[in-house]
């Protein structure tokens, strides 16, 4: 494959020479190369419904002074574009005088092949199977009424060059899998879900067990929301089962421990290094060097290696992920952290896997030991206000805990409460860690960047349940 940088009308060394001349004399900045190739395929209501493919290619150019960051961008590769770039973003540094941060550190790792997943299998062979899954999954069970079933994968090159010349290069592959059921009885339809995926190709996501065991997934979900009852109001001990119930702290905790609102001070855990902001057994880390999964990266988009970054430690609050910006101007490291969506977009400090580390009590044990208490197994969507850490979250899979089991499936579950607080009211952790399947988004300042999420089996006290009845 050719380097993004030979694809310019100039040579390398006059591009290097305008990057360099641009950045002299601010802090930070670099040039971020990408072509992009994505494909997606959606089979809903018996036939398929969308087939999209797109192909992009562009630059941004940054330069970075003290708070402020100039950005241009353009799918040109040109010099009269990226000239026109040079002197829109140099404006920021006018009467400015700071001292180039060093470069990030090379790695030789490698977290992913660079395979690109969409030639294999091809159009017809994607189109044929999600048709298999539909007829398959419908033929499951007469309570079936709708199947939806879709296919995604994207190939991303990109290529930063930073102003002393140093060039990094990343080949980013990513797929995914997703089907969603809806059954019915009567009036009454629920429904049910189950995704999966990582930076790999499809091979392991489309051999018949797999998409098999998906299916099978969502449609038990679905039954299961079938036979479910309101889900009561008021304040309940709450058991949170292992995996994607990790977008909780991922929403509610992790956003609150990115560099950028801790320094702006618009956290609710801004200014609380060293101090206990979870309760005792806690441990909260943002991990983005874990193979193939779908949050990983080798290298962040400035360049930086990814990190195991802790946040919190045993309930104290020991770090922030941070981009290179806002680490410079806390005084702290750089952890690889730096995202963006595309080369239209500016990096921010973004999660990569978010996860809580096991403790020591078995998934039974932590049921059992709930009298009266809600088992929220999987969450839908959730909102989050970062300055104040509240948080509201559905959760699409739950059930009743009564006398230490688990009972009756309920439905309209909202779990509401404050990050913060939030985590001082765990009072058990499982030692059944788990990731989720492959399936994370988030956004953040407009901005969507894949993600994963997880965590053990955790018991939280007395917290609040929004329900439709008392």
């Amino acid at each position: 494959m050719s380097s993004l940088i030979s694809r310019f009308d100039i040579s390398e060394e006059r591009i290097k020479k305008i990057v360099a001349d641009t950045i002299k004399g601010a802090d930070d900045g670099e040039l971020f190369l990408e072509y992009s190739e994505s494909e997606a395929l959606m089979f809903d209501n018996g036939r398929l419904k969308t087939a999209n493919f797109n192909t992009d290619q562009g630059f941004g150019l940054r330069v970075v002074a003290g708070e402020a960051s100039g950005y241009a961008h353009a799918g040109d590769l040109s010099e009269a574009a990226l000239q026109r770039a040079a002197g829109a973003v140099a404006t920021v540094k006018a009467g400015y005088s700071g001292t180039l941060a060093d470069a990030p550190p090379r790695t030789n790792r490698r977290l992913y092949g660079d395979e690109n997943p969409i030639p294999s299998p091809g159009f017809e062979a994607k189109a044929k199977l999600l048709q298999e899954i539909d007829a398959w999954t419908r033929a499951e069970d007469p309570r079936v009424r709708q199947v939806t079933a879709s296919l995604a994968a994207s190939w991303q090159q990109v290529e930063i060059l930073r102003a002393d010349g140093q060039l990094v290069r990343d080949i980013r592959p990513l797929v995914r899998l997703n089907i969603s059921v809806m059954v019915g009885e009567g009036e009454r339809q629920e429904t049910g879900s189950y995704g999966m995926g990582g930076r790999t190709g499809f091979g392991e996501f489309l051999v018949e067990h797999s998409w098999k065991y998906a299916a099978k997934e969502a449609l038990r979900q679905a039954l299961v929301n079938l036979e479910a009852i309101p889900a009561p109001a008021g304040t309940f001990d709450i058991v949170l089962s292992s995996g994607w119930p990790g977008v909780m702290l991922h929403e509610a905790v992790g956003h609150g421990l990115e560099g950028d609102f801790n320094r702006k001070k618009t956290s609710a855990f801004a200014g609380l290094l060293g101090q206990q902001v979870a309760a005792k057994g806690v441990t909260v880390v943002d991990d983005g060097t874990i193979a193939e999964r779908r949050g990983s990266l080798t290298v962040d988009d400035e360049g930086t290696p990814t990190n195991r970054t802790v946040l919190i430690e045993d309930g104290k609050l020991v770090g922030y992920m941070q981009d290179r910006q806002n680490a410079r101007l806390m005084g702290m490291a750089a952890t690889g952290n730096g995202r963006r969506e595309s080369y239209a977009h500016q990096p921010m400090p973004r999660m990569t896997n978010t996860y809580m580390t096991a403790g020591d009590h078995t998934p039974e044990e932590i049921i059992a030991s709930v009298k009266k208490g809600i088992y929220a197994v999987s969450f839908g969507g959730g909102q989050v206000d970062i300055t104040s850490g509240k948080f509201v979250f559905g959760c699409t899979e739950a059930y009743l805990i009564e006398d230490g089991k688990v009972t009756q499936p309920i439905k309209g579950a909202m779990l509401i409460g404050n990050g913060p607080d939030a985590m001082h009211r765990v009072t058990m952790v499982g030692n059944d860690m788990k990731l989720d399947t492959g399936i994370g988004m988030c956004g953040k300042a407009g901005q969507g960047v894949p993600v994963g999420v997880g965590q053990p089996h955790l018991r939280m006290n007395q917290m609040t349940v929004g329900g439709t009845q008392v």
